[in-house]
């Protein structure tokens, strides 16, 4: 599927991480959703009700980054991916970039992030 909806770096304040620390002061977090659907239909019939709302994708992201805790980018990668298959039918696949700009560790660099992509056929 060549076509794309993408929600660019959603910007949350989130606990997540494994250390105390992080689950106590809280981070900055950016979630990316690259949704891979046909938007033929909807773009030929300039129809809203065939394509996927990007307020709602944004919506999804934001309440499960913010109203669970993860040890793991992983794992809210993961439930966010899956979130958006079961959620928005007609997205045949999804790729979650979550980025951690604060990642502790004894390095300077720009942050860490994950990127992962799943289908609704495996």
């Amino acid at each position: 599927m060549s076509d794309t909806i993408t929600v660019s770096r959603l910007a949350l304040y989130a606990h997540h991480g494994v250390h105390a620390e992080e689950a106590r002061l809280g981070q900055r977090f950016y979630v990316s959703v690259i949704c891979s659907l046909d938007l033929k239909p909807a773009g030929q019939a300039d129809d809203y009700r065939q394509t996927v709302c990007y307020a709602s994708l944004a919506k999804l992201v934001h309440e499960i980054g913010t109203t669970r805790r993860f040890h793991t980018i992983e794992g809210l990668a993961e439930v966010i991916a899956t979130s958006v298959l079961d959620d928005f039918p007609p997205v045949a696949a999804v790729t979650v970039r979550v980025e951690k700009p604060e990642a502790p560790v004894p390095f300077i660099l720009d942050g860490v992030s994950v990127e992962i992509r799943r289908s609704r056929d495996g």
